[in-house]
């Protein structure tokens, strides 16, 4: 275990000072023994990480999640840091979050909460404002009880005497209910739209492709890159939120397809965030082609694919062929630059997909890119091929090289 208060430099006086703590349950689940995914979440939500604290525990703490030891150092850090709140990167439950906050002076959130929060801090359309806002009413009504001094039960009207009248926390449940049962019905007619959208799509003929991949793995940067857009990209957790979608020339194929651009996943994403997100969502589930956009450069590349796969799997989209788009090659060391643009490789027992070394950044590899795409929109990609797909003057010239040998990429 350790605990650490790191010096902060330069922090910004308006930002939240926050200890990030994270449990490590013994594989049970994936667990970032650094915490800096976590550091860039509470970053994205505007806050600043003071201090980390790391455990291990063979299962959580009913009533603490930590334990009342674990629970006591991290109250000291809170003090000596001058800390304001508590993150988890575990999702905690109700009553372990008031106990916690009880016994340690601060509020504390969990992971589920701050991916809410920035969630609902991105979204910038209509329909990602409803789909953030049924998460959040969905997440706030299982935290209810107790959870503030206002509910205790109220007595009954004026002349009564004594009879309890209705408890606050059942008004405030029903009126949560209430809200969440007009948010699924606006956020069904959105999703209406978007099926008369799509099918107008699919009666022009056009080849759907979508952009998928783990949040800050460069989609949006790439999607710029290809259409010549504008959209927002920036080198931070969750930028884009609202799908975008725009026409993508390829001189390859002398046709245009259709690129859309789809919120990032993430470890842990919460399940009723996934389910709140299903009119978004539904654009890759319904793709002809999956850009499955890869951070080559990072160090969790390997689980961070694994998950991307987990979650396409949830939503229906696990059959779609892919393309694997192996991003940020350029932040790659010199000894572990490609030698060819593309390969196969191996993602299910007997299924493979190409595979495409790119720089979204630098624009390296896009010309491959835009070749394996036209490739795909005419049916020709076949991972039957001698050579990598849509490369073969690529291939002749460079016959010698062997591709990007990723130990850590396992299919």
């Amino acid at each position: 275990m350790s605990l650490q208060a790191p010096a902060v430099a330069q922090q910004d006086e308006r930002a939240t000072r926050a200890i990030l703590v994270g449990v490590d349950l013994g594989g049970v689940a994936p667990f970032d023994a650094s915490l800096d995914e976590l550091a860039l979440l509470a970053q994205s939500a505007g806050d600043v990480a003071v201090g980390r604290v790391v455990t291990r525990r063979k299962a959580p703490d009913a009533a603490l999640f930590v334990g009342s030891g674990k629970a006591d150092e991290i109250k000291a850090l809170v003090a000596e840091t001058s800390a304001q709140g508590v993150i988890f990167d575990q999702a905690l439950s109700p009553a372990q979050q008031r106990n916690l906050e009880l016994h340690l002076g601060v509020p504390v959130a969990d992971r589920t909460s701050l991916i809410l929060d920035i969630f609902a801090a991105r979204a910038q359309s209509h329909e990602g404002k409803l789909q953030v806002e049924l998460a959040r009413l969905q997440y706030m009504a299982t935290r209810l009880v107790r959870r503030w001094s206002h509910l205790e039960r109220q007595q009954g009207g004026i002349g009564t005497r004594g009879g309890p009248g209705e408890a606050q926390i059942e008004l405030d449940r029903r009126m949560i209910g209430d809200r969440i049962k007009s948010v699924k019905a606006r956020l069904e007619k959105v999703k209406r739209q978007r099926g008369t959208q799509r099918r107008a799509r699919e009666r022009r003929g056009t080849f759907r492709v979508s952009l998928v991949g783990y949040t800050n793995a460069g989609k949006s940067t790439l999607f710029n890159a290809l259409v010549k857009s504008r959209a927002y990209a920036a080198d931070q957790l969750f930028a884009t939120l609202d799908t975008t979608t725009r026409s993508l020339w390829l001189e390859q194929a002398g046709a245009s397809v259709s690129l859309s651009d789809t919120v990032g996943f993430i470890r842990d994403l919460p399940h009723k965030l996934v389910e709140a997100f299903e009119a978004t969502l539904h654009e890759a589930a319904e793709a002809d082609l999956l850009l499955h956009v890869i951070d080559v450069s990072s160090a969790q590349a390997a689980e961070q694919q694994s998950e991307v796969q987990r979650v396409l799997a949830e939503i229906g989209a696990a059959d779609i062929p892919q393309v694997w788009v192996c991003n940020k090659v350029d932040l790659l060391e010199a000894s572990r630059q490609p030698r060819q643009t593309a390969d196969w490789v191996e993602i299910h027992a007997g299924v493979r997909c190409p595979r495409v070394f790119v720089s979204a950044r630098t624009g390296s590899g896009l010309d491959t890119l835009r070749r394996v795409i036209a490739d795909a929109a005419a049916g020709r990609s076949s991972p039957d091929q001698d050579t990598p797909p849509g490369t073969a003057a690529l291939a002749r010239s460079e016959a010698e090289g062997q591709g990007l040998d990723l130990a850590h990429f396992k299919a």
